[in-house]
């Protein structure tokens, strides 16, 4: 065997060991495929909702699968009352229950804005941390809230509003997924991070040692000129989507708002879980070209996934990418999910020892013909090429 082929092997090896399971298929038989696809919301008001945007997805600690999304009520605006729209598959996305609607803002002028869904697989709960008037237009002062699901997402608590702990400071989770550490530092802690305002903007995470029952701020990565009117080329990181590294490091894929440095995505690591983002652990990735845009990211057994419209000016060309080095480099290959209009998008898989769950991750995103906001689409993917 070759040196390079003995590394490989050796490294493939150490990460099914270190991720809880020696599996089936290794990352060098990596060979993704969209392999079903089905659309769970249309836009175009229908009914009490005008438009469908900013797609969460996620996994229950039983097995099945929650979508999440903004139902904004009177347009496609950020700013306007809003539903948190939630449909529900309990055989992993090949059928779907009707939409139900769990939060309602009322007539709010400025209403919530989602968010991130964190599972606490040791509680065996379903956390969703949202904000509302975070962009401040007729209302003061902005506040975090949370919901949670003790039933596998079929009910959900009243909305407990966090600022009390964390303090009025605007925050946008995400959106996409928090994370529970599963390695030192940290093991069991929840995290969710996201953005400030524009002007007070940057990555800021929360964190809950006590399985949500009580946060406090962690780690803060802040813009500059910080809570100044920004320009073009300013450093202004913002929606973020944290995922854990098999070394216990907490990575941070980040939108880079204005373009510095480059049309690409940075990103930080945390080494203390989530305590600090020192800039000595920043990176600006080239290869991850970037319109500005919410994206996707997922590690799965040693594998860096990662999804965004891959077009350095507009938001098109929806494109699955891995890594096997954590980032640091990506596979040459890539897998065009959609070619046409294609927005924000988020990424889950079932952590489990089953060989059929190790084959496939699910996308959901935002897709369109002429505008991204048209759909709503969720996207199997088999990561073995159908094998």
């Amino acid at each position: 065997m070759e040196t390079g082929s003995l590394a490989s092997a050796v490294f493939l090896l150490l990460s099914a060991l270190l991720s809880g399971c020696l599996c089936a298929y290794s990352s060098a038989q990596l060979d993704p495929l969209v392999f079903e696809e089905q659309l769970l919301w249309v836009s175009g008001k229908q009914g009490q909702v005008n438009t469908y945007r900013i797609p969460l997805i996620t996994f229950t600690p039983q097995g099945s699968l929650l979508a999440i999304a903004e139902g904004r009520k009177a347009s496609s605006s950020d700013i306007g009352a809003k539903f948190i729209a939630v449909r529900r598959s309990t055989d992993k996305g090949n059928t779907w229950s009707p939409t139900t609607f769990i939060v309602d803002d009322g007539s709010f002028p400025d209403g919530l804005n989602l968010g991130s869904v964190v599972v606490d697989e040791e509680a065996g709960s379903v956390i969703l941390i949202y904000t509302i008037c975070f962009h401040l237009y007729h209302c003061k002062p902005a506040s975090t809230m949370m919901v949670e699901s003790w039933d596998d997402g079929l009910s959900w608590s009243r909305p407990k509003n966090l600022s009390v702990q964390l303090g009025v400071k605007a925050f946008a989770p995400g959106p996409g997924f928090g994370i529970q550490k599963r390695l030192d530092p940290a093991k069991g802690r929840l995290v969710v991070c996201g953005h400030g305002t524009i002007e007070g903007d940057g990555v800021f995470c929360i964190l809950s040692d006590d399985h949500g029952e009580t946060w406090r701020n962690g780690a803060a990565l802040k813009s500059i000129p910080y809570n100044q009117p920004k320009k073009a080329q300013d450093f202004n990181p913002d929606e973020c989507q944290p995922v854990e590294l098999m070394d216990g490091s907490i990575l941070i894929n980040v939108r880079n708002q204005n373009n510095y440095h480059c049309h690409c995505r940075i990103v930080v690591r945390s080494l203390d879980g989530g305590l600090t983002l020192p800039v000595e652990e920043l990176v600006f990735d080239t290869t991850l070209i970037d319109p500005v845009v919410a994206a996707g990211a997922l590690q799965k057994d040693g594998v860096l996934y990662f999804t965004n419209p891959s077009n350095d000016q507009k938001r098109v060309n929806l494109t699955l990418r891995w890594s096997l080095t954590n980032g640091k480099t990506w596979e040459n290959k890539a897998v065009q999910i959609w070619p046409g209009p294609s927005g924000y998008s988020c990424i889950t898989s079932l952590n489990d020892d089953s060989v059929e769950d190790q084959k496939y991750i699910f996308v959901i995103y935002e897709k369109g013909h002429k505008d991204i906001i048209e759909t709503i689409s969720f996207v199997k993917i088999h990561l073995y090429g159908g094998r």
